[in-house]
């Protein structure tokens, strides 16, 4: 049976460890798609959190982004996992970001 989208985007997600964060971005062209927004929806529905880390997807440019359960326990989730947050961006973005491979 095939995969829905957000089943595909979750277990992208899943490779994701902690300390790092991804970007909706990286996992849509992961996914070979560019749709971004179906990827932010897809963290919103995510009914496996934190089993599936949606609070480790933020924007392209380090900005949180949105989470079903709030940006202060996102940056809680984040910090617990030692990434940093300051003014709504992640600290030292390039450090934490999670490259997938093909």
């Amino acid at each position: 049976m095939m995969k829905s989208f957000d089943e595909r985007c979750y277990e992208l997600l899943k490779q994701v460890p902690k300390g790092k964060v991804t970007t909706y971005k990286a996992i849509a062209e992961a996914l070979g798609t560019k749709a971004y927004r179906a990827v932010g929806n897809a963290m919103n529905r995510n009914p496996n959190a934190p089993v599936v880390p949606c609070h480790r997807v933020v924007n392209s440019n380090g900005v949180l982004g949105g989470f079903a359960f709030g940006q202060a326990e996102k940056i809680s989730r984040l910090a617990a996992e030692g990434v940093k947050v300051e003014q709504g961006k992640i600290k030292n973005f390039a450090e934490c970001l999670y490259e997938f491979h093909p």
